[in-house]
């Protein structure tokens, strides 16, 4: 299932087996596979344990899961159920002191997923706006040993308009923390803008536009290179 700018209300599912979807995007060759539980978002818990326990089963990449991890309890079980980095977005807002010590506790497996809408961070679903920028966000986990910030800007998420290269970039640019960017990407110029940008840009995560055709998974792999 995909939204458009987080709205459940124009939501458009692509494929009804998310574990065959899974299994086709690594046999394509893609590295990761990002996942969202887009109910759990919502309702502030994990809601479709079931797909993501079939998910992990049936693929070999590893897997950055999102969507409703809120406590030390989801994060624990979650990366104990072979989830390789999970990403906490409204528990970056609410509770950091939680994504730091769970930071520290698993090094290398906790991302921070900050979503922004007008410049300002949004959370439980991106139903609600916080007063935080994206930059004074990620400026609080400097050198907390968070894996990645996975910056979405809402505004053209499932859009097909374009990422948001500048917002990506400023953000790489204000933090040490490398930044894997979401949202919009229309076509492989989105991914040559994106390396050309900033080298602290680590890399795309791309949805609705392998979906439907407009991006090819050889054309997306050959434009990411390295990454």
């Amino acid at each position: 299932m995909r939204l458009q700018q987080g709205d459940m209300e124009r939501a458009t599912i692509f494929n009804d087996d998310p574990a065959a979807q899974a299994s086709a995007f690594e046999h394509d060759g893609f590295k990761w596979l990002h996942l969202v539980d887009l109910n759990g978002a919502f309702a502030g818990k994990s809601v479709n344990a079931p797909a993501i326990h079939k998910i992990l089963s049936a693929i070999k990449i590893p897997v950055q899961l999102g969507g409703g991890i809120r406590d030390r309890a989801g994060i624990d079980a979650w990366l104990q159920a072979g989830v390789t980095r999970v990403i906490l977005g409204t528990a970056a807002v609410n509770d950091p002191v939680l994504v730091k010590e769970a930071a520290k506790v698993h090094p290398g497996r906790v991302a921070v997923g900050i979503d922004a809408r007008g410049g300002k961070v949004a959370v439980r679903g991106w139903a609600e706006e916080s007063e935080l920028s994206a930059v004074d966000l990620a400026n609080r986990f400097e050198d907390a040993g968070v894996a990645a910030i996975i910056f979405t800007d809402i505004a053209r998420d499932g859009m097909l308009g374009g990422v948001n290269v500048a917002a990506t970039a400023a953000l790489a640019r204000s933090i040490s923390i490398p930044v894997i960017a979401s949202g919009g990407v229309n076509s492989v110029r989105d991914i040559d803008a994106l390396r050309g940008a900033d080298t602290k840009i680590a890399g795309v995560v791309i949805g609705r536009a392998l979906y439907d055709g407009r991006v090819k998974a050889t054309d997306a792999l050959r434009a990411a290179g390295n990454w």
